[in-house]
């Protein structure tokens, strides 16, 4: 095993899984804790419990999730870099009258 992997065991909707990676443990819990808590979301409110649609639901919440904040991150880049540009015009304005 590669010397900067790590295996830590987590339990993600009742199953026991070991997760290797380069990831400190505690990342690794929260990350496996999060999918564990949306899949159990989604649990509460559908009536077909099978793990498999289970997980596609949640993950399909997940990736929803990342979308909008990646749009959102993208909308306040845009605004920042907008915004940047101003200030920089008006500086070389201030300039220019000195």
């Amino acid at each position: 095993m590669d010397e900067n992997k790590r295996s830590v065991k987590v339990n993600i909707f009742g199953e026991d899984y070991t997760i290797k990676g380069e990831a400190k443990p505690e990342y690794i819990n929260q990350v496996a804790h999060y999918i564990d808590r949306q899949m159990r979301l989604v649990s509460e409110v559908i009536t077909d419990r099978s793990h498999n649609k289970v997980a596609v639901l949640a993950a399909l919440n997940i990736a929803d999730e990342l979308f909008r904040e990646r749009a959102n991150s993208e909308n306040m880049i845009s605004t920042i870099e907008g915004r940047l540009e101003k200030f920089c015009e008006e500086l070389d304005k201030s300039i220019a009258f000195e």
